[in-house]
């Protein structure tokens, strides 16, 4: 079964894979090749995959979606790390996605601050007419 998985920016896994072990917000669960095609939601974690050959890779992911279809696996997410070593990987997620949370919230800080501005414009635009 072939395995992508893709953010906005960049494919960062497309492989050839034994099974896939991902998880949803009701837990976690296992593709085989032969299992029926579904999609489902995936909520930030680690997805464990077993290439055709050698050991077992790992992906730490922002929250997604997985569409298995046949024998593709496609995997969309904001935000994803491959690596084969989960502890560095738990190290590098916990910086990266709380980095992105800050940038978040500094963002909606500005976008609030942009909407205050405008209506205080707007209330002394209508204190102009009357």
């Amino acid at each position: 079964m072939r395995l992508e998985i893709i953010t906005p920016l960049k494919t960062c896994v497309d492989a050839r894979v034994r099974r896939i072990v991902a998880e949803a917000p009701e837990g976690h669960f296992g593709i085989l090749p032969h299992h029926g095609d579904f999609v489902s939601e995936l909520v930030p974690g680690i997805l464990v995959y077993a290439p055709q050959e050698g050991p077992e890779r790992f992906v730490a992911l922002q929250s997604g979606t997985l569409v298995k279809c046949g024998a593709h696996v496609r995997v969309a997410v904001q935000s994803a790390i491959e690596g084969d070593d989960p502890g560095w990987l738990s190290d590098r997620v916990t910086q990266d996605f709380r980095r992105q949370d800050e940038d978040e919230r500094d963002a909606r800080d500005a976008l609030a601050r942009l909407e205050a501005g405008m209506i205080r414009r707007f209330r002394d635009l209508e204190g102009l007419g009357s």
